[in-house]
């Protein structure tokens, strides 16, 4: 487990702070820091938060949780899948910040919530900043908000302490993904591929360019994800990312395991080894 102090829980401002200094301690370590996502409410609301536990116990330096969304355009069958389940279970917003707090309280590391912007939006731009900062989050990732509608999403996460961390794709020409950075903080996602989520055989060059093109426009971490699902490719990503960014390959050993404990064990020794494979050494 990170020997990080929880930071901002219960406070009402969020850990953006711990998200820059946990991005900053894996440069200084010349590695890559470990991003693992995984959804709320799956397989259960409690299940969930003990899935967070152990990608951390495993060496996992930040979490994204999952808003479970009905029409996941962006997501592969694996997060389709799980967030099926986590709808059919009942998970509300709640459930999210209520993971969020606990999994913070837990382990110490910083944890964003990923999330399309429609259900935001119906919740209430203020209302869901005030509560993920007060459950101590590090902020939010947000693939389908356009930047030039994000002015009021960026007002409230700001005065709350929240990151707004914007995805950059290989189809974003220059002149955008200046405007996208300039926009964002905490760290810029960048899609390796075009697609949806889920693992890869390769991550391929495109992610390396991207990077390169995106790293002239901000000083911002650049963290890569779509794709990666091992340790070679997590050592193939780090080389050149300031983070490693995996989800489906976490969700489907939960999915494919026999009980719960069985694939906390799974997610616990994945992330173990992607742990390794970040380290660029």
């Amino acid at each position: 487990m990170n020997a990080t102090t929880p930071a901002g829980t219960g406070t009402g401002t969020g850990t953006i702070d711990l998200l820059s200094a946990t991005l900053a301690k894996a440069k200084a370590e010349d590695r890559a820091a470990l991003v693992a996502y995984l959804p709320a409410g799956f397989p259960t609301v409690d299940g969930g938060i003990e899935a967070v536990k152990a990608v951390v116990a495993g060496g996992a330096d930040i979490v994204e949780i999952g808003l479970p969304h009905s029409d996941p355009v962006l997501d592969g069958p694996v997060i389709q899948t799980a967030d099926d389940i986590a709808l059919r279970g009942g998970v509300k917003i709640a459930d999210v910040m209520r993971t969020v707090r606990e999994a913070h309280a837990a382990t110490g590391v910083p944890v964003l919530v990923m999330t399309y912007w429609n259900p935001i939006d119906r919740y209430g731009v203020e209302r869901f900043t005030a509560e993920l900062a007060a459950a101590g989050g590090a902020g939010c990732i947000l693939p389908d908000l356009p930047v030039q509608e994000s002015a009021l999403w960026r007002e409230h996460a700001e005065k709350h302490g929240l990151a707004t961390v914007f995805v950059v794709a290989p189809s974003s020409k220059d002149a955008r993904l200046a405007t996208i950075t300039a926009a964002g903080s905490g760290f810029v996602y960048a899609a390796s591929l075009m697609g949806v989520t889920g693992t890869r055989e390769s991550v391929g060059n495109q992610a390396q360019d991207l990077v390169t093109r995106t790293r002239a426009t901000t000083d911002l971490p650049v963290c890569v994800g779509l794709g990666v699902s091992n340790a070679v490719q997590a050592k193939q990503v780090a080389v050149f990312a300031d983070g490693v960014i995996v989800g489906s390959a976490f969700v489907k050993l939960l999915l494919d395991a026999p009980d719960l404990p069985a694939g906390l064990a799974g997610v616990r020794a994945l992330a173990a080894e992607l742990a390794e494979g970040v380290r660029r050494s």
